[in-house]
């Protein structure tokens, strides 16, 4: 799982974990039963603090997301009903809202704006695929 922590976004960085575990669960890069990363060193790649990850999977099992058992560490739940289809395509939707709203500001073309979603997703691929490779290794 690769999260991604935008210092600049003004949201706040709790939520930007719990949006993207969402996410993941969401379109199923995430499994049901999967463990997630332990919490310091989870916060030690993101260079947060461990409280800022504490509160994120505190706020993720509040939602009923993941599970917490204790001396084994975070699941992903494997009834997260909450994240079907259409709670996927609103959280995807103000995603890009905000993308669309930013690329307006900065006055960036239309045709330039989605050769550069295009590029993203594709370098997105491509450390999937190097994850995927670097596990099989």
């Amino acid at each position: 799982m690769i999260l991604q922590i935008n210092f600049k976004s003004g949201m706040p960085i709790y939520l930007q974990v719990v949006d993207q575990i969402k996410a993941a669960a969401a379109s199923g890069a995430l499994r049901p039963g999967e463990v997630l990363p332990s919490i310091r060193p989870l916060a030690e790649e993101l260079r947060v603090n461990r409280n800022t990850v504490a509160k994120a999977y505190s706020e993720l099992e509040s939602l009923g997301v993941i599970e917490t058992l204790p001396g084994r560490g975070c699941f992903l739940k494997g009834n997260h009903s909450a994240l079907r289809k259409e709670v996927r395509r609103k959280l995807l939707i103000v995603e890009i809202d905000q993308a669309i709203v930013q690329a307006h500001h900065l006055q960036v073309p239309r045709q330039e704006f989605l050769e550069l979603v295009n590029e993203r997703m594709d370098v997105l691929e491509d450390k999937r695929h190097a994850n995927v490779n670097h596990k099989e290794d």
